[in-house]
Formats: structure tokens, sequence, C-alpha cells
């Protein structure tokens, strides 16, 4: 068969056309592809820039701030403000009360989550339907429905910061941490959402652990935790963004105890304090240092949130 034959030229007619069709289907993907990452860079910026405003105008002076034209980088950055933050505010005090208090909060919410969810999900036992409807319903309730009643149980909490047998005589739990973290010991929401990871694990495994000897503490410890990482780690993340930037209750809690201020609630009673633009400039770089933690915590758990070992765990 020669290439001149009418067979053969046929074939490659064919295949001629084939490419042109698949070239274009090549570009369009390639095309596509390069639209999705600059929508995303778009996305990413739009997310980063007030965060990068906020570190940036702490370094205006007043002739950056009344430049015209406006000008977003300071001409003669002012440095010294974020040393300027520790010397003359309470930060330290402030960062301190509230790595103190988010981590507690944090640590008692996770393991209750963590332990109650599983319990819920993985164990048959008297009122456990009755206990996971009031885990869903209470979750209608926002907290600031509950201050005073939680306020005034603190307040008058028996034997306890001077307090006699009667609850009366001092100040109760009140100026403590424990009068700001006891509240938020359990979250309803964090018992739902281990609750709803753990049901997604098989029984199997349980059985099969329980079959080679292993006790409960085992099965949950070195079986069931390491199943639910990804869901710890989102659970872990939205209980210290929230308590590190609680303000209502940390606000009502210690008006009578400045010394246990937390972060927000510290830089929100300055407010009035800061007249000029340079008090302000003073003001935004503390709400710059105040938002670094979160975004430490943010990067030491994303990994997480897209990694799960339960596919592995389940082969």
């Amino acid at each position: 068969m020669t290439a001149s034959d009418p067979l053969v030229a046929g074939e490659r007619a064919e295949v001629a056309a084939e490419a042109r069709v698949v070239a274009p289907r090549g570009m369009g993907r390639r095309a596509g592809g390069v639209l999705k990452y600059v929508a995303l860079a778009l996305g990413a910026l739009v997310m980063i820039l007030p965060f990068a405003d906020m570190f940036v105008g702490a370094l205006r002076g007043p002739a950056d701030v009344y430049a015209s034209p406006p000008r977003y980088f300071p001409a003669e950055p002012q440095w010294g403000v974020y040393a300027r933050v520790f010397a003359e505010l309470p930060m330290r005090t402030w960062f301190a009360n509230s790595v103190i208090v988010t981590g507690l909060i944090t640590a008692a919410q996770v393991a209750t989550s963590v332990t109650a969810g599983y319990a819920l999900a993985k164990y048959d036992f008297a009122g456990r339907a009755s206990i996971f409807r009031l885990v869903v319903g209470a979750q209608m309730f926002p907290f600031f429905l509950f201050i005073i009643p939680i306020f005034f149980i603190l307040r008058f909490a028996p034997l306890m910061g001077g307090n006699d047998i009667a609850g009366q005589g001092g100040s109760g739990l009140l100026g403590t941490y424990a009068a700001l973290c006891l509240p938020f010991v359990v979250t309803w929401y964090g018992v739902f959402l281990m609750r709803q990871f753990f049901i997604g694990i098989p029984d199997d495994l349980m059985e099969a652990a329980r079959l080679d000897g292993a006790s409960e503490y085992r099965i949950f410890r070195s079986i069931m935790l390491p199943l639910v990482k990804p869901a710890i780690a989102t659970l872990t993340l939205f209980s210290f963004v929230y308590h590190w930037n609680e303000f209502i209750w940390t606000m009502t809690v210690t008006r009578s105890a400045p010394e246990l201020q937390t972060l927000p609630v510290g830089i929100y009673l300055l407010q009035g304090a800061f007249e000029n633009l340079e008090q302000k400039s003073l003001q935004q770089a503390a709400l710059a240092i105040s938002i670094l933690p979160v975004i430490v915590v943010f990067l030491a758990l994303q990994r997480l949130f897209v990694s799960s070992d339960f596919a592995s765990g389940v082969k």
C-alpha cells in the first residue's frame, strides 16, 4: 500500500481533522485553567487587602493620611509604633489574659465535644435520643440570652470569693479566670459536629479492635481520635477564633477586675482616649498585633482541613 493509496490518504485526513478538533479543546482547557487561577488570585487579594491595610495603616503618619493625592504606602513609615504599643499600653497583660482564657476554653471545648460526641455516636444508653435533641435544640438560643442568669450564678456562688454558704457577703467567682471560662466549657455546636463525624466511622473498626483485645479507652485513643483529626482541627480553630475575639461576656465580667481584661476589651476601652491621628495609629497597631495569633493557629491547622486518615483507616 503506497502513500498515494486512497485509503491511506483518507486515514491521514481523518487524523488531521481529529487533531484540529483536539487542539482547540486543549487550548480551551488551558485558558479555563488560567482564568480559574486568575479568579482565585483576585479573591485572595480581596481577602488579604483589609489585613494588609491594617498593618500598613499603623505605619502612616499625619502627613501620609492627609497627602494629596492619597498614597497607600507611607513615605516615612513609623516602625516604632509597634514597639510603642507595648511601652505605652498594657498589651502584655491583655495578651497574656487572652492566651490563658482562650487556651483554657478551647482545650475544654475540644475535650468535652470529642468525648460527648463519641458517646452519643457509638454507645447505646438510656436517654441518648433525648440528650441529642437537647444538643440540637440548644443551638437555637444565642449566648447573650443567658448572660444575666449566668452572671448571678457566678456572683452568688456559695463559699466562693468571700461568700458564705448562702452565697452572700462576697463577689463569688467574679473577677477570676473561672468566671471567664466556666460558661464556655461546653459548646453544643462542638458536640453536634463531633457526633456527626463519629457516626461516619464504621462500627466494624471498633468490633475488630475488641476482638483483638483492645480496651474501650484504647479504641477511642488509638483508632477513633486519629480518624477525626480534621473535625478536631476545625472545632479548635472555630473555638479559638470566637473566644479570642469574644467581647460581651468578658466586658461584663471584667468591669470590676481590669487586670483580667483581654485584648478586644482593652483595645475597645481605649477608643475614647485616642483623639489624634498619632494615637489612632497606635490603636491600629494594637489591632494588627491582636490578630497575629489567629493567623498562626490557622496556618498550623490548615493542613488538617484537607487531609483525613479516614479512607486509610477503612482500607
